[in-house]
C-alpha cells in the first residue's frame, strides 16, 4: 500500500470515526441550535408580548428606583439593570450593601427580572421559557456546569475535525461530486451523494459553527494556560485587557448631598452618541459621595458592526470617569470578540439571515444523518456476521428513534406552554425529556428506520400546524388579528410552524418507498411458497 492511499485511509477511517461518535450529540447541537435563532420571537410568542423597543432597556430608571427603594434599603448597594435579550424583561441585581452599619437584611443581595411594561417580577425558575429551554438545549446547559458546556465544546471541536477531515477525504472530486446526484442508484450512492453535495453547500455555515461553538464552551480551558504564559498567573490583568473586569468603588461613609437624575446621564449619553442602544446600566455605590453609574451598550450592527461602548459618570461632580467611544474604529480585541459573537448567533443581518441560518442548521442535521445512513449501509453486506450486522442496525435504530423524534416533540412542547402557561422550568424539563424519551422508545421499538423518518416528520407536521390554532384559541392572537396590531414576533411563530409543516407533509409524500425490480426466477419462487 502506497504511502498516500496509507494516509488517505487513515484520514477516512478518523473522519468516520469521529463522526459517528459525536453524531447524536452534535444532532440535538444542531437542531435546538435552528430553534434558537427565533429564540426571543419563542420567548414573545408564549407570553403573547409585542417588545415596543427592540435591542435595549426601556424603562424610566428614575421611577423603577424610587419603587426598589420601598422594598429595599438601597444605600451602599451595587445596583444592576441588564437586557440580555429582545424581551420586555431586563434582569435586576443588587448587591448586598456594603456599609458595615446596614442590617443584615441590608446586607443579602438580590436577583429577579422585572417586565419594564407592567412591572412585575419573577424569578429565573418562573420566568423560564421554551425560547430559553431551546437555546440552553443547544449547549446542553440542563446538564450540571461545567459538565453540559464542555460536553457541548468537545463535541464541536471534534466536529470542526471532522468537517476538515471530510474536506480533505473528498478534495479531489469535491467538483464533480457536488453536480451529482443518482436517486435510482443503490441506497448507499444515494445517502453519500446527498451528504457530499448537502456538506460542500453547508461547509462554511459548519465550519464557523464548530470554530465559534468551541471557543465560546472551552475558553475557560483554553484561556488558563494563556493567563500563566503571558500574564504570569495574573487574572485581574487579563481581565482588564478583555475588558472582562467589572470596576469597583470603595463606599466613602459619605452620603451623596446633592439631587441626581440617572435618566439625564442615560439622556446625554444617548445625545452624546447618536443611536446607541443601552444594554446594560450598573450603580456603584446608590447614595454615596463616591456613587459611579456605568452605561454601556452598542450601535445598531446595521450602522456599525463593531459599535460597542461604555461610559462611566460620577456622580458627585457629573464629570466623565471612564469611557470607550463606540463611534470610533474598535480594538483588535474587541473586533474579534464581537465578530465571534455576531457570527455564532447571527444578528447582525436581521431575521432574513436568521431563517437562512435556521435552514443551514436543519441542512446540517440532515448531513448528520446522511452519514450514519451512509456508515449502516456499508456494513450491511453478506459478508458482515450476522450479529454485527444486527448490532449495527440497532445502533442506527436508537439514533434515528432520539434525533427524529426531537422535531414532533418540540411541536408538542409548542402546545403544551401555551395551554399551560405560565409553564416554567419544571414543567418544561418534566414534560419534554419525558415526552421524548417515550417516543424514542416507541420509535427504536418499531424497529424501522422508514417508518420512523415517515412518522416523524407526519407527527411534528400535525401537531406544528396546530400550533397556531390553539394560540388564537388561547391567547386570541389568530393569524389576522397579529397581523392587524402588529404584533410581529407572534405572527412569525404561527407562520413559521405552518410553512414548517408544509414542508414536513410535502417531504412524507415524497418518501415513497423505491420499487425495486424482483428477477424472474424470485417471482417464481416466490409464486411457488405462496402456492405451497
Amino acid at each position: 500500500m502506497s504511502a498516500n492511499q496509507r494516509s488517505y485511509n487513515i484520514l477516512f477511517h478518523t473522519h468516520t470515526v469521529s463522526g459517528i461518535v459525536i453524531s447524536v450529540a452534535l444532532y440535538v447541537i444542531f437542531f435546538a441550535g435552528s430553534f434558537s435563532f427565533f429564540r426571543d420571537e419563542i420567548v414573545n410568542w408564549e407570553r403573547g408580548h409585542t417588545v415596543a423597543t427592540p435591542d435595549e432597556i426601556d424603562l424610566n430608571i428614575d421611577d423603577f428606583l424610587r419603587d426598589l427603594g420601598n422594598d429595599y434599603e438601597l444605600y451602599g448597594r451595587d445596583i444592576g439593570l441588564h437586557h440580555y435579550y429582545n424581551e420586555r424583561s431586563v434582569g435586576i441585581s443588587l448587591s448586598g450593601s456594603k456599609d458595615s452599619t446596614a442590617t443584615e437584611e441590608a446586607r443579602i443581595g438580590a436577583f429577579y427580572y422585572m417586565d419594564t411594561y407592567d412591572k412585575s417580577t419573577s424569578t429565573y425558575q418562573n420566568a423560564y421559557t421554551l425560547g430559553e429551554f431551546l437555546y440552553r438545549l443547544h449547549f446542553f446547559a440542563q446538564i450540571p456546569y461545567p459538565v453540559g458546556y464542555y460536553l457541548s465544546g468537545f463535541v464541536a471541536f471534534f466536529f470542526l475535525f471532522a468537517i476538515l477531515t471530510g474536506i480533505i477525504v473528498h478534495w479531489k472530486k469535491i467538483i464533480s461530486a457536488f453536480y451529482v446526484f443518482r436517486p435510482w442508484a443503490k441506497l448507499k450512492t444515494i445517502w453519500t451523494d446527498a451528504h457530499t453535495a448537502l456538506g460542500l453547500i453547508g461547509f462554511p455555515f459548519q465550519l464557523v459553527y464548530a470554530l465559534t461553538g468551541a471557543f465560546f464552551m472551552l475558553k475557560a480551558m483554553m484561556m488558563a494556560p494563556l493567563v500563566l504564559a503571558l500574564y504570569n498567573g495574573d487574572q485581574q490583568k487579563f481581565n482588564q485587557d478583555l475588558d472582562y473586569d467589572v470596576p469597583v468603588y470603595a463606599l466613602s461613609y459619605d452620603k451623596c448631598q446633592t439631587r441626581f437624575s440617572i435618566d439625564s446621564f442615560v439622556e446625554q449619553t444617548k445625545d452624546k452618541w447618536r443611536g446607541f442602544k443601552i444594554t446594560e446600566l450598573q450603580i456603584f455605590n446608590y447614595g454615596d459621595r463616591n456613587m459611579h453609574v456605568l452605561i454601556a451598550g452598542n450601535m445598531p450592527y446595521s450602522n456599525k458592526m463593531h459599535g460597542i461602548g461604555k461610559i462611566i459618570y460620577r456622580i458627585d461632580g457629573e464629570n466623565i470617569a471612564y469611557q470607550k467611544d463606540p463611534s470610533k474604529n474598535s480594538s483588535y480585541l474587541d473586533g474579534v470578540k464581537n465578530t465571534l459573537f455576531r457570527l455564532h448567533l447571527a444578528d447582525y443581518g436581521g431575521k432574513g439571515l436568521r431563517i437562512i441560518s435556521f435552514l443551514l442548521g436543519i441542512v446540517s442535521c440532515f448531513v448528520i444523518l446522511s452519514g450514519v445512513m451512509i456508515w449502516l449501509v456499508a456494513r450491511d453486506k453478506k459478508n458482515v456476521p450476522e450479529k454485527k450486522r444486527r448490532f449495527n442496525q440497532k445502533v442506527v435504530w436508537w439514533y434515528l428513534a432520539i434525533c427524529l423524534s426531537m422535531y414532533p416533540m418540540i411541536a408538542i412542547e409548542f402546545l403544551l406552554v401555551k395551554w399551560f402557561p405560565p409553564a416554567g422550568m419544571s414543567f418544561i424539563y418534566r414534560t419534554f425529556f419525558s415526552g421524548w424519551a417515550l417516543l424514542s422508545l416507541f420509535f427504536f421499538l418499531k424497529k424501522d428506520n422508514v417508518f420512523t423518518i415517515r412518522w416523524t416528520l407526519l407527527l411534528g407536521g400535525l401537531f406544528g400546524a396546530m400550533v397556531p390554532v390553539v394560540n388564537g384559541i388561547v391567547s386570541g392572537n389568530w393569524l389576522w388579528t397579529s397581523w392587524a396590531h402588529q404584533r410581529s414576533d407572534i405572527l412569525f411563530v404561527d407562520v413559521f410552524w405552518i410553512s414548517l409543516s408544509g414542508l414536513s407533509w410535502i417531504a412524507v409524500f415524497k418518501l415513497k418507498p423505491k420499487q425495486r425490480p424482483v428477477r424472474p426466477e424470485k417471482q417464481a419462487l416466490k409464486s411457488t411458497v405462496v402456492m405451497k
